[in-house]
């Protein structure tokens, strides 16, 4: 059975973090507010009235930061930009003390061999633009693409690969459905029109940041769906649940179409969002990688109660993580292999840009050390059932704003961050990820080729 040591030469490890989860210095040096700033500030929104207004306090001590990425001696560093931070009001002149913090980061990571890979948007839209309908207005998605050619042209000549997005199908329900997340919306099936914003926003951002020579490649969170039993009604239910978390978003960037919605109540329109030619414009630039997003599976059931079509449901007898989410390592691989059964030749190649867990452990994390070596086996297991998969971003880094959970409640990271005094503690899983890392890149120069440094 394939292990994590024998992923292929050349196969890329990194570590995930978001702008708004560690930065901090929201008021600092012209960065204009976020929905995420609006929303932490009203009353009862975020567990214990936590925001982001410091987090890890990223903006200040991000050399500190990058010499634990050093020490981990990785490939690559995911992040995210914070929009507001470029452009206080998500248009316009670009802010020069805003993006030069970016221009320094890059420098540092590639100074210490680290290739950095940024995400354009990781949820922290600019106020102003939400104040203007944010991603129910189609003119957002027209802003995001030229905010992204501002920084693609401050710092593409270093920086060689863009994730457009990260988890449209989150933002797109808990942000807009649900009302649990930033903008606090709660429109249900009359959010869908921003799942179609977000991917004109990506198609748009896509070809500008083609033009320069860039790769591109978007991020979302896929979960394979099993249903409750065999029955009729339990395989329906998996089907809009699978259309609606996975196809929807998809189905438009590979195949050029969305899948059937009428379990939603909407047609291919969804609710008169879709536009003639737009489809054509989100698959003008075919995408470089698709980044994965891997948690956990999801169980759903017909549905009990009028709304919904699909209800869902635990998953029994397995581990679950701190947040409550099942663990289930061999997902990932029914995840992956499921894409290119799916897909066929029009997937393209696979970086898994997230993966990991909350655990109630402080530093001697071994729940997280299991997890993540299950994971990695899988994914192996997946590699060798013929995807490509290119690399593995496990989140977190470092301990940080958890959204809606707050500051203290879920901590993903390798490092233990005390958020009273900013303190770093790498954890047993840091020292793990460490020599994984280590191992494997020994074992692919004995056999004779060796991994980037």
């Amino acid at each position: 059975m394939p292990d994590r040591f024998d992923l292929p030469a050349g196969f890329r490890w990194g570590v995930a973090t978001a702008a708004y989860q560690i930065e901090g210095a929201v008021d600092e040096d012209g960065r204009g507010p976020s929905i995420w700033d609006t929303f932490t500030a009203r009353p009862g929104a975020v567990r214990d009235g936590h925001t982001g207004a410091v987090a890890c306090d990223h903006y200040h001590r991000w050399p500190e930061d990058i010499a634990l990425m050093r020490g981990l001696g990785l490939d690559g560093y995911r992040f995210s930009i914070a929009w507001p931070r470029v452009q206080p009001t998500g248009a316009g002149p670009v802010n020069p003390a805003g993006l030069a913090f970016y221009d320094r980061l890059v420098d540092a990571l590639l100074g210490v061999g680290i290739t950095p890979l940024p995400t354009l948007f990781h949820w922290d839209l600019p106020q102003a633009l939400e104040d203007a309908g944010g991603w129910l207005n189609r003119g957002t998605a027209y802003r995001f693409a030229e905010y992204a050619a501002l920084v693609a042209d401050r710092l593409g000549d270093r920086v060689p690969a863009w994730i457009t997005l990260n988890e449209p199908f989150v933002h797109t329900v808990y942000g807009y459905a649900m009302g649990i997340h930033a903008p606090g919306r709660a429109l249900m099936l009359d959010a869908l029109p921003v799942a179609h914003h977000q991917l004109l926003a990506h198609g748009l951002a896509a070809s500008l940041l083609h033009e320069r020579g860039l790769d591109v490649l978007i991020s979302n969170n896929l979960t394979p769906v099993e249903p409750a039993s065999p029955s009729p009604a339990d395989l329906a239910a998996a089907d809009a649940y699978d259309t609606l978390h996975n196809r929807l978003f998809t189905d438009p960037l590979l195949l050029g179409r969305y899948p059937d919605l009428s379990a939603f109540g909407t047609g291919p329109d969804l609710h008169g969002a879709v536009r003639p030619g737009d489809l054509d414009l989100i698959t003008a630039t075919p995408l470089t990688g698709l980044g994965v997003n891997y948690y956990n599976p999801t169980r759903i059931a017909a549905p009990t109660a009028p709304g919904l079509p699909f209800d869902l449901l635990d998953i029994p007898d397995v581990p679950h993580t701190a947040f409550g989410w099942p663990v289930v390592p061999d997902g990932l691989r029914n995840l992956l292999t499921g894409l290119r059964d799916r897909y066929g030749t029009a997937l393209p190649p696979v970086t898994i840009t997230e993966n990991g867990c909350s655990t109630t452990e402080d530093v001697d994390d071994t729940f997280r050390i299991d997890y993540l070596s299950a994971h990695l086996d899988a994914l192996a297991t997946a590699v060798a059932e013929g995807v490509d998969v290119r690399g593995y971003y496990t989140w977190s880094l470092i301990d940080n704003f958890e959204w809606a959970e707050g500051l203290f409640g879920q901590r993903f990271g390798l490092v233990h961050v005390d958020f009273a005094t900013q303190r770093r503690t790498p954890k047993a899983s840091y020292a793990w990820y460490r020599d994984l890392i280590a191992v494997h890149r020994a074992r692919c120069a004995k056999e004779g080729s060796v991994t980037s440094p």
